[in-house]
């Protein structure tokens, strides 16, 4: 399974790529950062993360995005700014046909160190240990974007089951009901 996985940001957009399957050793593909200037102007912030994004796609052609879930913070304008990326990054894997998963901060965490509320230090460590990486990859956006993609390739087994289950039960449900 090879998962692109993205930190939003419209300053930072953490983005790096996973292959691998739960269980066995991981690959980092590639890690970076998309940047933009805070200065510029919120549609060519978001156009320049669009084109980030893309070239990521086309080069890495992932099966999954693994995005981090926009959560409430008490800056309303980071977690605007935060969201728009989120949504571009999903439009992009839409556009492409690509399934997106969304993954919240302490669940990525809490499958990457086992504690939904470790530091960001942690996470660092965990993604260079897994990765067999020389060192953390920098900013930590880029190592949580690596993190999601872990997670995702991680926690995506177990949830393809239990959907797979709900739609079972769901159609007995139903012609039980039409019988």
């Amino acid at each position: 399974m090879r998962v692109l996985g993205v930190d939003p940001g419209l300053t930072r957009c953490g983005v790096g790529v996973v292959e691998g399957v739960a269980g066995r050793p991981l690959t980092m593909l590639g890690v970076g950062v998309v940047r933009t200037p805070a200065d510029a102007d919120l549609g060519h912030r978001l156009l320049a993360v669009e084109q980030g994004i893309e070239q990521w796609l086309e080069e890495h052609r992932p099966e999954f995005v693994a995005v981090e879930r926009v959560f409430s913070q008490h800056n309303v304008r980071t977690v605007m700014g935060t969201a728009q990326a989120s949504a571009v990054a999903m439009l992009c894997a839409a556009r492409r046909g690509i399934p997106v998963a969304l993954h919240t901060p302490s669940e990525v965490k809490a499958a990457v160190t086992g504690s939904g509320r470790a530091e960001k230090a942690q996470v660092g460590a965990m993604v260079t240990r897994l990765l067999r990486l020389s060192a953390p990859p920098k900013p930590a956006d880029a190592a949580d974007a690596l993190a999601l993609a872990i997670c995702h390739i991680w926690r995506a087994p177990a949830q393809n089951r239990l959907q797979q289950a709900v739609a079972r039960h769901t159609l007995h449900a139903t012609k039980g009901r039409t019988a």
